[in-house]
This record gives structure tokens, C-alpha cells and sequence, in this order.
């Protein structure tokens, strides 16, 4: 992180703070650009005390609230003490330091800053203000907060002033906003500096990704009227697992099973779903059951699949860079990868002609194979695949494209979001072959809804369609999983017709 930090000058150091500078005035004021702070909003040379807020919150604490963001006071008093912080600190001595020390080299230096200007506030709210000024030297500013809960799935900013989140199921408006449109653009930019890219007018679209793994993106203005969007797909610490989402209701226990035992005999899944419906969550779950020894490779556009296998190799796309050269593909990629031994490639996600690629590796000799789509239903996922192939200037009959489609893809399970926040898993869909001119496909487990409870979330139940012996029966035989998975059908029927009757 601090490595690509410029050095501000100042090559004697205080012996009690190594990274202050010596404080003898300069012959005459500097102009100094700091990463966060404009120069033209520099108050470098505050002569009378400055007052805090006596009401002032902090603008991340308080992440449900509806308003209550911070006055116009706290931001003047910031920006006093951290242009203070910019003359007195040597950012190059800074940079030698682990974050830990350099965090509490900061804060030290702020607290004597915040004495010598006599500024007026209680213990809670220097406190509050000295996390503030290091998340902008050290982090990503006012989202450092958002960024260390576990619970928050999505940041969503909308200007310097609004930003929301979302957390179980739930979108909702916090308190932390930006000082103003350039302090925003400051932190987008630094978040997509570290994976070597930039976003600015030139170039006003951006994805990228936080060290932890957690999806980005950024479009500024322009093409953003109301100032730079943020929004941040966050990235779990602890990544779910398959018994977890049966304790969360996502799947029955006996769903779960068929689940693990599609990873286990190779089928060849496509995951399908709408945007949050937690596809890479489940595409996560079903690689768990991946062999240790098979060599794995994944696609991704901005890589955040969580693989514990030893053997895996991770690619990922790449933009075209000023000159508009250089572009890698997801085309590409899955092209070079069958050039790499794979035993089973991933797709995070298949948006456009290299569904065409996809198939075919699925279709020659790459068995277990997976991938995930936007669509909002399994006969939906079909017809995009075919679409996307046609996309790609194929001249390529329609019954023949389908054809390939029925040799290649096995199973889609279909994951949700409802309109409580909840996600499940609504579809576990065999694709059968063809009649004619149409797919057909076999549904071996469903979610109904049953009603809704007194909090306004929705109930249901999943369900087998009373089909025990599915064409992947055969494949689970070959692996020795066909008595579990017809125990899994049967026990699935049992369950239902209990539920029914009680």
C-alpha cells in the first residue's frame, strides 16, 4: 500500500516520531498535492481554534440511519488537521512502516496537531476523527468501516453525499458520505490504481477488484451526472459452504445432496440467476467437491472465486489500455486454457460468444465443467446461450446450436432472489436432449411458495419432482453415487408428503 506513496520532502526526522518532520517553518509555504485533500481547499494556516460539532456522529457508525451524516463543521476541522498532518508528516518514512505503525504514527501526530490549534472537542469525537483521517491516509476513507463488516453484501455510492448498502436481503440508506465529489474520485482511483488501472474522463468505466477479492466497479462523470458510482459486490472472509445454505433455507438438506454429488460424478452445471441471487456463492459451494488432484482452471473477468484445491490455476481478463490495445478477452482465455491441460474449467460468468468456446470444451473431453449466466430461469438460460453463440457471427443453424447445447450442458440450477431479500435455489434442471426443434429438460427439484409470515417474509418448500431415477442416475453409478442419490430423491418425496400431512 505504501509503496507507491511520494515522499513530501523532509529528510531530518523528530527522534520521537521517525516519520514527523522537524517543525522549522519553511522560508515560505509549499504547495503541497495530497492524495485526498484538493489544493484548493488547503486551510494550511488556521490562526484562531477551530470548533467540532458539539452534535457531530460518525459518518460510518451509524450505517442504518436515514440521515444524520456529518456538518459542515466536522469537514472544515478535518481538513484543517489533515492538511496540518500533509506539512508535518514524511510520507517516504511513512512508507517503510508496517500499516500498524504507520496508523499509530498517524494518530499520534494528530492529537499533537489537534492540541496546538486548540481545537474544542470531547474524547469520542477525537477519537471518531483520528479513524477518519487514517482510513484517507491508510484505506479507502469513509468505507473502511463498510469494508470491515461481514454482514454487508453490496456498497452502493451515488455521489459523494449517498451511499447504501445491503445487508440481508435488505438495501438501505447509511450516513457516510464523501467531503465532496473529488474525495470520492480520490478513493475510486486508488482502489483501481492497485490492479493497474485508472478511471477518470478518459476512461469513465472501470471494474476492478479489492485485495481481499471484492468486485468493483466505478463509472464517473460524465457519463455519472450526479458524480462518481461506486459500487462494491463485497467479498466474504469465511466463504459459504453447501450445509451452510441448507441452514440458511436456501436448500433442503436432501437438495444439498443432490448439489454435492453433481460436483462429485463431473457433470458438466451451468448456474443461472439474476443479479445477487448469489451465483458465485454457489458455484463456490459446487467446486468444494472437486478432486484435490484435478487440475482446475478459472475465467473470470474480475477474479473472486474462492477454490481450495491445490491445483488451480486463475486467469483473468484484461482492458484495453490507453491506446486501446492490449485486450484479453474471456474468448480468449478459455481458448488458451485448453491449451493448459485442464481437467475442469470455471467461467465466472458467460456474457457473450465464448459460451461458443465454453460448450465446446464441456463437449471435448472436459467433463465437470461450470459456468454461471444471467437468466431468470433454466428454459431463459437455453435460449441466452444460443443467443450469445448467434452473437458471436456464428452462421450456424439454430437446430445445431441447440444440438450443442443438449451434448454439452447436463444440469442448470437456478438460484433467486425473492422479494423478502432471501435467496434460494428454485431449480435443479436436467437438459434430456431434443424433440424436434425444442430442448427439453427435466426438473428434478422445485421451490414453491407456500405463503408469507407475519414478518413479511415469504415461506416455502422444497421439493423432488418424484423423479428417482434421473438421467444422471447413470453417471452417479459410474462414480458410486447412485444410492445416494436416489436415498436423496426418495428421502425428498418422504419429506414432502410429512409435510403435507402435518
Amino acid at each position: 500500500m505504501f509503496g507507491k506513496r511520494t515522499s513530501f520532502g523532509g529528510n531530518t526526522q523528530n527522534p520521537t516520531h521517525p516519520a514527523k518532520r522537524e517543525s522549522v517553518p519553511p522560508p515560505e509555504p509549499k504547495e503541497i498535492k495530497s492524495p485526498i485533500a484538493d489544493p484548493d481547499e488547503r486551510l494550511a494556516k488556521v490562526a484562531k481554534p477551530v470548533s467540532a460539532s458539539a452534535d457531530m456522529k460518525s459518518e460510518t457508525l451509524d450505517t442504518g440511519a436515514q440521515g444524520g451524516t456529518h456538518d459542515d463543521d466536522y469537514f472544515r476541522t478535518k481538513s484543517t488537521v489533515f492538511n496540518a498532518l500533509i506539512d508535518s508528516i514524511d510520507l517516504s518514512q511513512l512508507a517503510t512502516m508496517d500499516e500498524q505503525a504507520a496508523r499509530e504514527e498517524i494518530r499520534d501526530i494528530v492529537a499533537e496537531i489537534i492540541s496546538l490549534k486548540t481545537i474544542v472537542m470531547s474524547i469520542s469525537e477525537q477519537e471518531e476523527l483520528l479513524d477518519d483521517i487514517c482510513n484517507d491516509v491508510l484505506g479507502y476513507g469513509p468505507l473502511e468501516p463498510l469494508l470491515a463488516r461481514d454482514d454487508i453484501a453490496d456498497i452502493m455510492v451515488n455521489g459523494s453525499q449517498r451511499c447504501y448498502i445491503e445487508v440481508g436481503g435488505r438495501v438501505k440508506k447509511t450516513s457516510v458520505r464523501f467531503r465532496d465529489d473529488a474525495h470520492l474520485m480520490n478513493v475510486c482511483q486508488r482502489i483501481v490504481s492497485e490492479v493497474g488501472r485508472r478511471v477518470d474522463e478518459s476512461s469513465p468505466i472501470c471494474d476492478a477488484r479489492l485485495p481481499d477479492g471484492s468486485r468493483v466497479n466505478v463509472i464517473a462523470p460524465p457519463l455519472a451526472i450526479d458524480g462518481a458510482a461506486l459500487t462494491i459486490r463485497k467479498f466474504k472472509k469465511d466463504k459459504l459452504t453447501l450445509p451452510q445454505l441448507v441452514k440458511f433455507g436456501s436448500i433442503s438438506p436432501d437438495g444439498a445432496e443432490v448439489l454435492r454429488i453433481l460436483g462429485r460424478v463431473r457433470a458438466n452445471v451451468l448456474i443461472s440467476g439474476g443479479t445477487g441471487s448469489g451465483k458465485t456463492t454457489l458455484l463456490n459451494c459446487l467446486t468444494a467437491f472437486i478432486e484435490p488432484d484435478e487440475r482446475v482452471i478459472t475465467c473470470e473477468d474480475s477474479a473472486e472465486l474462492q477454490l481450495q484445491q491445490p491445483h488451480v490455476v486463475r486467469l483473468e481478463t484484461r482492458p484495453p489500455n490507453l491506446e486501446g490495445e492490449g485486450e484479453i478477452t474471456m474468448r480468449e482465455l478459455i481458448k488458451n486454457c485448453l491449451r493448459m491441460r485442464p481437467e475442469r474449467i470455471i467461467v465466472g460468468e458467460v456474457r457473450g460468444p465464448e459460451a461458443f468456446d465454453l460448450l465446446q470444451a464441456m463437449n471435448t473431453g472436459h467433463d465437470g465443467s461450470m459456468g454461471t449466466l444471467h437468466a431468470n430461469s433454466p428454459r431463459e438460460a437455453l435460449s441466452r446461450l444460443e443467443s450469445m453463440i448467434t452473437m458471436g457471427g456464428y452462421s450456424l443453424p439454430s437446430r445445431t446450436i441447440k444440438e450443442m447445447i443438449c451434448s454439452s450442458i447436463d444440469v442448470i440450477v437456478q438460484a433467486a432472489r425473492l422479494r423478502d431479500g432471501s435467496r434460494r435455489i428454485t431449480h435443479i434442471t436436467e437438459v434430456l436432449g431434443m424433440e424436434g426443434e425444442v430442448i427439453v429438460t427435466q426438473d428434478i427439484f422445485l421451490y414453491d411458495i407456500t405463503g408469507e409470515d407475519a414478518h413479511g417474509n415469504l415461506t416455502g418448500v422444497h421439493r423432488s419432482t418424484g423423479i428417482t431415477k434421473p438421467r444422471m442416475a447413470e453417471r452417479a453409478r459410474y462414480f458410486n453415487e447412485e444410492p445416494n442419490l436416489v436415498e436423496a430423491l426418495e428421502g425428498s418425496n418422504i419429506e414432502q408428503q410429512q409435510t403435507l400431512q402435518g
